[in-house]
């Protein structure tokens, strides 16, 4: 049985309360659990699950962890642990898929570290979510949903992902391992007014600058800039050769900038501080 990790990542804000919950399984030296991560403004929790607790359908989006369930409709938490304790339902609206696979034809590469998907870049979100007495109540929220699967996280990489008010984004740099090979991968999306900008690699994009919280990213006559303004970030478990050893540190909810221009002239300029944020590179 090789290492491997697989999961999704659940967003949903609305008004001052963000929640982002992390369903996932992960296989290392022949051994599986699984678990599911919870990330809130205020504090990060987890509970781990025994080997085949983890249950996604080959066709459609259907996964059960547990007694959690995720679907395109919607998400459950059932879970009750000495210090944790959540209880809760949210309703999907449509989602917004991206045009074709992100990874591009990195997608069909063998032996990649680790594969990245979109599942919807924005969804409208009702329900209540109560963590440890603590109610996430959304009406008319946003939500955001992306996976990952593969051996391990890159060794540094950045990563964001802001809903606005009119429209989404997200933005991932990553050291990429293929063979003897390192390159700085980069796959990222634009949803602004309705229409797709696409940032990538195998589209021509490249690193500008990566440095004290900013990545800058060029691709043509197009140039992308995420800057974390302001730090809230939270102890996550991630995948070294299906193992979580490792931790990384992600804002959910923090204040960023992005910038967006077409030969200088500016498409999206923006500072919000729901954006989440993850920030691997050194200091």
């Amino acid at each position: 049985m090789k290492d491997e990790f697989g999961g999704y990542y659940f967003k949903a804000q609305s008004g001052e309360k963000t929640l982002a919950v992390i369903a996932a399984y992960h296989r290392s030296k022949g051994a599986e659990s699984c678990s599911v991560q919870i990330i809130s403004d205020t504090g990060v929790w987890s509970a781990d699950y025994p080997a085949g607790a983890y249950h996604k359908t080959k066709k459609g989006f259907r996964i059960r962890l547990g007694e959690n369930k995720f679907t395109e409709k919607g998400m459950e938490l059932c879970i009750s642990r000495p210090g944790l304790e959540v209880r809760g339902r949210l309703r999907f609206g449509d989602f917004s898929p991206i045009a074709y696979d992100i990874m591009g034809p990195f997608c069909a590469v063998p032996f990649m570290e680790c594969r990245h998907t979109v599942v919807s870049m924005r969804h409208r979100v009702d329900g209540l979510i109560n963590v440890n007495g603590e109610e996430y109540r959304f009406k008319n929220g946003i939500g955001y949903i992306e996976g990952d699967r593969g051996r391990s996280f890159p060794k540094v990489y950045s990563w964001t992902q802001c809903c606005f008010e009119n429209g989404s984004l997200m933005l991932s740099v990553a050291d990429i391992p293929i063979g003897p090979v390192n390159f700085t991968g980069i796959i990222g999306v634009v949803m602004l007014e309705g229409k797709e900008y696409r940032i990538a690699t195998y589209l021509g994009a490249r690193p500008v600058k990566i440095k004290d919280g900013s990545v800058t990213v060029r691709q043509g006559k197009y140039r992308l800039t995420a800057t974390l303004i302001e730090k809230q970030a939270r102890p996550l478990a991630a995948p070294v050769s299906g193992s979580m050893t490792r931790t990384i540190h992600e804002s959910a909810s923090c204040k960023a900038r992005y910038r967006l221009l077409r030969e200088g002239e500016v498409l999206l300029d923006i500072e919000s501080d729901r954006a989440s944020f993850e920030y691997e590179y050194p200091e």
